[in-house]
């Protein structure tokens, strides 16, 4: 996913994060929340493979970078990227993404 597509999955301006890079500034808790929930999605779908199959060679951030930029139909035809946002969002997100590795279809 590029740059450009995760910030603004989380609702985040380039020239903000720019700033704060060149300034040395912390995010807001806000922003921060927002960026740890991406972090945890991708430890979650690590999780998952070392349960559920061979985790050598998988690359959890490709993989769930290419899963959040596809529409899925329990999400309406949204993408779960749309939902990266919020914290409400991130769980939703999550959940599904917890109740795809039962077979379940949510």
């Amino acid at each position: 996913m590029s740059k450009d597509s995760l910030l603004s999955s989380l609702g985040l301006s380039r020239a903000t994060i720019s700033r704060k890079e060149r300034d040395a500034a912390v995010l807001s808790r806000d922003e921060s929340e927002r960026v740890l929930g991406v972090e945890a999605l991708i430890g979650l779908v690590q999780t998952m493979v070392e349960q559920s199959g061979d985790p050598a060679g998988f690359d959890a951030a490709r993989w769930g970078s290419d899963w959040l930029a596809r529409p899925l139909p329990a999400l309406g035809g949204q993408t779960p990227a749309s939902y990266m946002d919020t914290f409400e969002g991130q769980k939703l997100v999550a959940d599904l993404l917890a109740t795809s590795q039962s077979g379940a279809y949510a």
